[in-house]
């Protein structure tokens, strides 16, 4: 984690590395009975991936490291290829991030499931963090869910209502206030709170306008710029000063 400064306040914040995603199928009811999007994110080797995926994962020209699928009734608005940056969230937008929490090992109650302990003094000898009874003597065992020590993490968690402070379009990266679930580099899904509403014509946008601005500005203006102007400047300067010779073999070089 980490902390940005709003004015002279200051927020703890978790930097999210949110895509780009490629969209690498598209389901709808009349294919698949259901409406939802598949995204890509990251890299992978392509030995690592079997050769069924591979094939699939060509369609959208990715090798991906991560795959998972999101609930959209607008599935069939998006197409194989589209991407999703960080554009799609706003600061102030609330989220639920869902991950895998760290892994602890085998732990007791009292680290598990919080139990408050027995007392230290009064005869009492090394119980202070025993669970106690586990279960009445009627019917003579343990039944089914009672809290007791065992393997604790490693479970997949949901943070719910937790807000965007900032958003850093340029490098894809999202700061989320608070904590989420998982290790660093660990692997989280980000959605807005409440039902799932994936926005990607503005992400679409965002991706093919710079193409086009990138085209057609470069090619125009300055090759009319390096072809005409210097072109003039250089045939007719040296024609004052020298003979008609002279300027013959300027314009022929």
């Amino acid at each position: 984690m980490t902390q940005i400064w709003s004015g002279d306040e200051v927020s703890a914040v978790t930097p999210v590395l949110a895509g780009p995603c490629v969209v690498t199928q598209v389901k709808t009811k009349a294919t698949d009975g259901y409406n939802a999007l598949q995204l890509a994110y990251g890299v992978r080797k392509e030995k690592n991936i079997n050769k069924p995926q591979r094939g699939h994962f060509l369609k959208a020209g990715v090798k991906p490291a991560h795959v998972r699928e999101f609930l959209t009734e607008e599935a069939a608005n998006f197409k194989i290829g589209d991407v999703v940056t960080a554009e799609v969230f706003v600061a102030g937008e609330k989220v639920s991030v869902t991950g895998t929490s760290k892994g602890r090992g085998f732990q007791g109650v009292v680290k598990r499931h919080h139990f408050h302990g027995f007392r230290k003094t009064h005869g009492n000898k090394d119980q202070e963090r025993m669970p106690g009874s586990i279960g009445p003597k009627g019917p003579a065992h343990v039944f089914k869910g009672t809290r007791m020590g065992g393997r604790m993490g490693g479970d997949r968690v949901t943070v719910t209502n937790l807000e965007i402070a900032s958003v850093d379009v340029a490098n894809n990266i999202i700061y989320v206030k608070g904590a989420v679930p998982g290790a660093i580099n660990g692997f989280v899904t980000i959605q807005n709170a409440g039902d799932l509403q994936v926005n990607l014509q503005k992400a679409a946008a965002s991706v093919e306008t710079p193409v086009e601005a990138v085209v057609e500005t470069p090619v125009a203006t300055p090759v009319e710029a390096a072809v005409a102007t210097p072109t003039e400047t250089v045939v007719e300067t040296p024609v004052e000063a020298k003979s008609e010779e002279t300027k013959t073999e300027a314009i022929v070089s």
